[in-house]
């Protein structure tokens, strides 16, 4: 199959087109229908300014969708037949209805074409990844709310510090992903702007109708300069995978807290068999593999923004370079939103193992609700520091007027969890 851009007389070399065409083939069906889809509106738009007759613009709509709906039932294939997703439309466009089919690029490039097909699908992943953070956030709430008065260690440095509780662990990871939550969010907000019709970056010499365009895709507005549609490429996708990262930076730490809480060392929680594997030698080891890639799995988002960032080391316009970061785009959040898809049944499976949590609950985790009282006291608080520094002053105490008695906003003793449920509840409703 000769390429959109071959010339009469231009030899075509294999090895330079493979390594022109990459992994676009492979890459390009992630947002395939998301192409058709931006056609659809580009045909459309085409009709309304009179460069489609009616009878084209309607079998060019037929056609994309039977193009769709191949796709979907496995009758298409996007292979090495063709250069890219953008060239296979138009190819089978053209194979199928002629003429009709070699008028749909009018007024457009393929570099406008993966930018609005990227947008879209940016857009679903970053719904995704709100929706996902709000179902984690719930259930971090419930059982804040259950747990709130199971004691647990807290630590500081790795160190055991005071009596802490299960309920404030959770409310920790729940205001956390409310936050995430809020971010994706507003990224998909920043984001939510229509590339569609600044051709190669400079415009066209024909009115397109790209407010309709805008409107018809479902974008809250127009990219209007094209010279920043280039600039915006990479510096959209990076976004997203900052929202990501922020989910999946909680996400390690999470998993770094669930991983030494399994350890015998610490005891504290049992993990469900399914989240565990074992030794290929050993056969005494249940290993928690599962949390222990969703620890290294922000690594993979983290890489793949870093990758982003310097291809994107160019001056404005298009330049070729941007084909690579189409690549790590899909990696990054592909993996990043598998990760934080098995978050809630981890969260809702974890159980605690009460009898440990309350045998590392030693009297020197008491000196600091100690010297808090001597203070309120009156003894000014080095001195009262001091006095509960001395071991001989540390005796056992009930872990339940430890948190009860810590009543700063947000401590074990005031969790504010309702302040939490009225921020995602306004997030639920689009308000956050």
């Amino acid at each position: 199959m000769s390429l959109l851009w071959q010339k009469s007389g231009v030899e075509v070399d294999a090895c330079i087109q493979s390594f022109l065409a990459g992994d676009d083939v492979q890459l390009d069906r992630e947002f395939f229908l998301h192409d058709i889809e931006a056609s659809h509106a580009h045909a459309q738009g085409l009709a309304s300014i009179g460069i489609l007759s009616q009878d084209e613009y309607t079998a060019l709509a037929a056609g994309l969708d039977a193009l769709a709906a191949d796709w979907r039932a496995g009758a298409f294939v996007l292979d090495e037949r063709f250069e890219d997703g953008h060239s296979a439309i138009e190819a089978v466009l053209t194979e199928r209805l002629g003429d009709a089919g070699r008028r749909i690029h009018t007024g457009r490039s393929r570099n406008d074409q993966v930018l609005v097909a990227t947008r879209l699908w940016l857009r679903e992943r970053l719904d995704e990844l709100a929706s996902t953070c709000g179902e984690v956030a719930t259930i971090a709430l419930d059982r804040a709310e259950a747990e709130a008065k199971l004691p647990m260690p807290g630590y500081t440095h790795l160190q055991r510090a005071v009596v802490s509780s299960a309920g404030h662990w959770w409310a920790a990871w729940a205001e956390a992903f409310i936050d995430n939550a809020s971010r994706a969010r507003a990224t998909r907000d920043w984001i939510d702007a229509n590339p569609l019709g600044t051709a190669a970056g400079y415009g066209v010499n024909l009115p397109l109708e790209r407010d309709a365009a805008t409107q018809a895709l479902g974008f809250a507005r127009l990219q209007v300069n094209p010279g920043y549609a280039q600039l915006s490429r990479g510096k959209f996708e990076m976004a997203a995978l900052e929202a990501l990262s922020s989910a999946t930076l909680d996400l390690r730490r999470f998993a770094w807290d669930v991983s030494l809480f399994t350890t015998a060392e610490f005891g504290f929680v049992q993990l469900p068999a399914r989240y565990t594997t074992g030794s290929s030698i050993m056969p005494n080891k249940r290993n928690p593999d599962v949390v222990e890639l969703l620890r290294a799995s922000h690594a993979v988002v983290a890489a793949a923004r870093a990758e982003i960032e310097q291809v994107v080391a160019l001056p404005s316009g298009y330049h070729r370079d941007l084909q690579f970061t189409k690549g790590p785009l899909v990696r990054g959040l592909g993996h990043g939103l598998r990760a934080l898809a098995l978050l809630p049944d981890l969260m809702r499976s974890l159980q605690w193992r009460r009898e440990a949590m309350a045998a590392a609950l030693d009297p020197s985790m008491y000196a600091t609700d100690l010297a808090i009282e001597l203070a309120r006291d009156g003894i000014p608080f080095r001195e009262a520091y001091r006095q509960a520094a001395d071991p001989a002053r540390w005796a056992e105490r009930d872990p339940m007027d430890s948190i009860d008695a810590r009543v700063s906003p947000g401590a074990p003793g005031a969790l504010r969890l309702e302040t939490l449920r009225q921020r995602l509840a306004a997030f639920d409703e689009g308000k956050a």
